[in-house]
């Protein structure tokens, strides 16, 4: 079944930030709900946005409570995450996904971390999410100012048709339709085993990630194949590997054999700019583009 695509966001929406990973900067929070509000949107932030546990942004309970009440809230119209880290495995099953379900789809965004919401999302609630920037992170909650490619990116997300992602690598030439799905490398990996693993088949799959040596990277394709999570997949779209050194050896050797198209270089995960891509979207790789596009349709809301 294709996944529900929520409604644009319209100038003076209320969107929530909420922090389900790692601790959150108070100054980044500050400036990224600025960068937000540059946009014509309210903003509002959960209770324990700021709340610190150790390497968590807060207990497990108070992290899924903020997630929950922004979701299930009718005068929000989109969740932001605040940053990625760690964390947000923990939270997936103190979720009421019932009444999560039964206050309709909403936008949310984040990425890194948050793909376990993407997939939780996917799975328990059949929604489309958006994998991109987050609210106090530097590429949005720079002193400087948030970056523009990015920021128009994200705009054009929320509010209407986000243009296309190209890369600048073709390992695998060919086309390929399908929804997309994927995230975060790391995160994937360790999702193997769950309600929440990745099920690529018939899927375009996107992954990136950061700080990860190529051998890391080997061993986390190699897991998520021998688990059976790519068979099936339709293609793959390769965001960044920030701090991961040359990882194209090592993913054209994993990736090739399965004989779909593979593009890389696309702006999407811990690099700059960082492009928003929708997760559970019917998206298309072209090789000789080297681009990712998607089609949705449906996302007025009515008056």
């Amino acid at each position: 079944m294709r996944a529900v695509v929520p409604p644009v966001l319209r100038p003076g929406d209320t969107v929530a930030v909420v922090a389900p990973s790692g601790p959150v900067d108070a100054a980044l929070l500050a400036r990224g709900a600025a960068v937000l509000e540059g946009l014509g949107l309210e903003v509002v932030t959960g209770a324990h946005v700021l709340d610190r546990d150790r390497h968590l942004a807060g207990s497990d309970a108070a992290r899924a409570a903020d997630l929950q009440e922004a979701w299930c809230d009718p005068a929000v119209a989109a969740v932001l995450c605040a940053r990625g880290g760690y964390g947000a495995t923990r939270i997936l099953d103190l979720l009421d996904w019932g009444a999560m379900r039964a206050a309709g789809p909403k936008t949310l965004v984040g990425s890194s971390d948050v793909t376990a919401l993407h997939r939780a999302l996917e799975s328990r609630l059949g929604v489309v999410s958006w994998f991109g920037p987050m609210a106090a992170c530097a590429v949005l909650a720079d002193p400087g100012g948030p970056e523009p490619r990015t920021l128009a990116h994200l705009s054009a997300a929320l509010f209407g048709e986000a243009p296309p992602v190209a890369g600048d690598r073709v390992i695998v030439p060919g086309a390929a339709a399908g929804p997309i799905t994927g995230g975060n490398l790391s995160l994937l990996a360790a999702l193997c085993g769950t309600p929440y693993r990745l099920r690529a088949e018939g899927a375009l799959v996107l992954l990136e990630d950061v700080g990860e040596a190529p051998y890391r990277i080997d061993r986390m394709l190699t897991q998520l194949l021998a688990a059976g999570a790519l068979d099936g997949a339709a293609g793959f779209a390769l965001g960044s590997w920030t701090g991961c050194g040359d990882p194209y050896p090592v993913l054209e050797e994993r990736l090739a054999p399965l004989g779909v198209p593979v593009i890389a270089g696309l702006p999407v995960g811990h690099g700059t700019p960082q492009f928003s891509v929708p997760m559970g979207g019917l998206g298309a790789i072209d090789a000789e583009s080297c681009s990712l596009t998607w089609s949705i349709r449906n996302r007025e809301r009515a008056p």
